[in-house]
This record gives C-alpha cells, sequence and structure tokens, in this order.
C-alpha cells in the first residue's frame, strides 16, 4: 500500500472518532493538529482538544489509536501524541465539519463568532 493510499484509510479512521461533546468528528472539528506517515507504516497524530479540562480528553487519545490500529492493520506503529497546550478554535474546523453543524444548529457558528470578533474590535 503507498503513502497516499494509508493516509486516506488513516483519515477515513479519524472521522469515525467523535468529540465526547459536539456531534462532528474530531477530523472536521479540527483537533488534527499534526500527522505524520512514514515510508515503512508508522503514524503518528497530535490531537488537540476543544477544551484542555475536559475529563475525557485521555479517552479520546485511546479511541484515535484504537480506531487508526483496527481500520488500518497496514500501519505498523501508531502514536498518539495529546496537544493541551495549543488553543483549539471554531475557526480550525473544515468546511465539511461548518456544514455539519450548521445542519444540526441551523446557522454557521463559525460565521457567528467572526461576526462577533468583528463587532467587538471595532468598539
Amino acid at each position: 500500500m503507498n503513502k497516499e493510499e494509508l493516509e486516506k484509510k488513516v483519515l477515513d479512521a479519524l472521522r469515525q472518532v467523535y468529540d465526547p461533546e459536539i456531534p462532528v468528528n474530531i477530523y472536521d472539528l479540527g483537533l488534527i493538529y499534526e500527522m505524520r506517515i512514514t515510508d515503512e507504516g508508522d503514524i503518528y497524530i497530535k490531537l488537540g482538544v476543544t477544551t484542555p479540562f475536559c475529563p475525557l480528553t485521555t479517552s479520546l487519545e485511546s479511541a484515535v489509536e484504537d480506531e487508526i490500529k483496527n481500520r488500518v492493520p497496514e500501519a505498523r506503529e501508531v502514536k498518539v501524541e495529546l496537544d493541551l497546550e495549543t488553543a483549539w478554535s471554531p475557526k480550525m474546523i473544515t468546511k465539511e465539519g461548518r456544514e455539519q453543524l450548521k445542519a444540526i444548529y441551523g446557522y454557521d457558528i463559525v460565521e457567528e463568532m467572526l461576526k462577533k470578533e468583528a463587532e467587538a474590535s471595532e468598539k
């Protein structure tokens, strides 16, 4: 399996893992801060969280590792590192994630957030 196919399988696996409080997968929420795949099949994921105070952060880390191992048997080694230092922002949500949230809540939360930031900066 080539690296491109392996990356597609990893992305598919990441899209199966959901933040416990938001009904969008972690990839489309923008919680994957870094992904590296070597030619040998080693996979490294740097995973963020929406808030470092979430009590389920370690279970999210395990869920990512397990999902990749289950869906990508070609992976030689899977390492998931939890990044609690980098602040997540709704601006990190992908276009697909924004569409999912819009379908659920009836509006684009990122667009609304940007409007509020612009209004606040004008004051």
